[in-house]
């Protein structure tokens, strides 16, 4: 049985280059299907990518994330190239990836730009910065070696785009797939890929500073989804030293002077203590719910696996 490979492109204003990132793709997967979606362009993309042979979609919510989610629940295939319309990776790396997601071997592939010419190609000011401060926080509050966290070029198994529960509306997306993919143990593989800046004209639709702080947002929170136990035990460590602060004064006096000189502050001391049980005791809950979660992916991946199984006899 043919395995199906689709190709998805979230589209916005970008007539400039999707004409020949769609020609492209046909060119490099000639039996793949290319999906072009679009996001209220208002420059006639949509009708440049059907006239490439693209199969055309619309998401009238803004944003990539929305666009990526809808493409998700949309398309069925085996095997999933995300990629972004504005030509910056070359179609011609994809075969190989995809192989190895159809081999089984890995469930995400990623377009590693920090480790081939991003920091030469990259004319914004603060991206390559920026891109750095990502990959360092995410890989080290996940224990991960990802290199590229905010990659745009990404091939994808089956089992983790239907297990995906894209979250976040925007450009935050790729930061909550890599996260979601180090929490959950899928296989991720990195592969670095020469990247291409944006031709003349075409604007980047990423805000550095607005985007950028909406990222760091979303690691914040995904921390205390996917951790809560030791985000909230962080949280309870130093309220407890604050506490401690406040005591150990105290305690010193009253052993010398056997009299308590300053209750306001036994008091914030004993409030902090209990503020750091009640934060721990949060963490221990969420935790087993967050474990719940992981159980309960695990068994949706072997669900939608044992049916594949089963359509390839």
């Amino acid at each position: 049985m043919t395995k199906k490979v689709a190709v998805l492109i979230p589209c916005y204003n970008e007539a400039s280059t999707i004409e020949i990132v769609v020609k492209n793709y046909k060119s490099a997967l000639p039996n793949a299907e290319i999906y072009v979606y679009d996001n209220n362009s208002t420059d006639g993309s949509d009708e440049i990518a059907r006239k490439a042979g693209a199969i055309v979609g619309y998401e009238r919510r803004q944003g990539k994330g929305n666009v990526v989610r809808a493409m998700f629940r949309d398309v069925s295939a085996d095997c999933y190239v995300l990629t972004d319309a504005d030509d910056a990776f070359p179609a011609e790396i994809a075969p190989p990836m995809i192989d190895d997601i159809l081999s089984g071997q890995y469930d995400m592939i990623i377009g590693d730009r920090l480790s081939a010419n991003y920091s030469s190609e990259n004319k914004r000011a603060f991206h390559g910065l920026g891109n750095k401060l990502v990959k360092n926080l995410v890989n080290f509050i996940f224990k991960g070696n990802v290199p590229d966290i905010m990659s745009g070029f990404r091939v994808l198994s089956k089992g983790f785009v239907k297990t995906f529960p894209v979250l976040s509306p925007g450009f935050e997306l790729e930061t909550e797939m890599t996260i979601h993919a180090l929490d959950n143990r899928f296989r991720i593989k990195s592969e670095p890929v020469f990247f291409t800046e944006r031709p003349e004209g075409n604007e980047s639709k990423l805000n550095t500073y607005r985007d950028g702080s909406k990222v760091l947002l979303k690691i914040f929170n995904m921390f205390k989804d996917y951790r809560p136990l030791l985000f909230f035990g962080l949280i309870a460590a130093v309220l407890f030293a604050l506490a401690l602060v406040f005591l150990i004064p105290a305690f010193v006096t009253f052993a010398k002077l056997k009299v308590i000189l300053s209750v306001p502050k036994l008091v914030v001391a004993v409030f902090l203590l209990l503020s750091a049980l009640q934060s721990f005791c949060c963490g221990l809950i969420l935790d087993t719910s967050a474990k719940r979660a992981r159980q309960n992916l695990e068994t949706q991946l072997n669900i939608l696996l044992s049916i594949d199984a089963q359509r390839t006899r």
